[in-house]
């Protein structure tokens, strides 16, 4: 069964909390196929069904891991982020193992940078980024934000009136503010691609991207 799954391109979650849950939830809305692990056996019966592959195991013990097939996936991403130990053990198994990109979810900086030093590829702090989220959304006109670690930020947000009625180019959006609006959406339509020749309008909503102060700054112009 492991090997099926992990040659679909599937991937292993373990710990099936909230995150591990949504995860998983979202890999096979995706067609993504998944090996849900989780060491609480009521856990297991209650979602047992809800996707490809759940099991009861615990995975700090390697050979237990082993034994379901671990060790044929590439990908796999520990969702136990209340414990740090069975988080960090998990992560040294998995490596044992020989699956080569490990993402993890931490609670805190430090708790990050531990499985960072024992070989987590990418660690992922869902409550501090979704609390950064909707800080940028709170605070001004953004529909959406995403920001990357190199400080690059993508928003949606609707256009300031200096720009309303222009081109891009007569604009002059990316000398002005440094920000580059790279999709326009007309109420009614689909988002298209920006050019040069691109007229925003009122109504219109655009995606921008740029470094995250001059975008933020961009999306507080009225």
């Amino acid at each position: 069964m492991a090997r099926k799954i992990a040659q679909s391109g599937g991937v292993v979650v373990i710990g099936l909390g909230r995150f591990g849950k949504s995860l998983a939830d979202e890999l096979e809305r995706d067609d993504i196929q998944v090996l849900a692990i989780d060491n609480d056996p009521k856990r297991v019966q209650d979602l047992a069904g809800r996707w490809t592959h759940v099991v009861q195991a615990d995975s700090t013990d390697i050979q237990a891991m082993q034994q379901l097939g671990v060790g044929e996936f590439s990908k796999a991403v520990i969702g136990i982020g209340h414990n740090l130990e069975a988080s960090v053990l998990t992560a040294f198994v998995l490596r044992k193992l020989g699956v080569s990109d490990i993402w993890a979810k931490a609670i805190t900086t430090s708790q990050g940078e531990i499985l960072s030093q024992v070989g987590v590829a990418h660690v992922v702090r869902p409550e501090h980024a979704m609390g950064k989220r909707v800080a940028h959304l709170v605070r001004g006109r953004m529909l959406d934000y995403i920001e990357f670690d190199d400080g690059y930020a993508i928003v949606k947000t609707t256009p300031p009136h200096g720009i309303l009625g222009k081109t891009l180019a007569d604009a002059g959006v990316r000398s002005r503010y440094g920000v580059t609006i790279v999709g326009i959406k007309s109420p009614g339509q689909d988002f298209s691609y920006a050019t040069p020749t691109s007229v925003v309008n009122q109504g219109d909503l655009i995606i921008v991207s740029g470094d995250r102060r001059k975008v933020e700054l961009f999306s507080d112009q009225e």
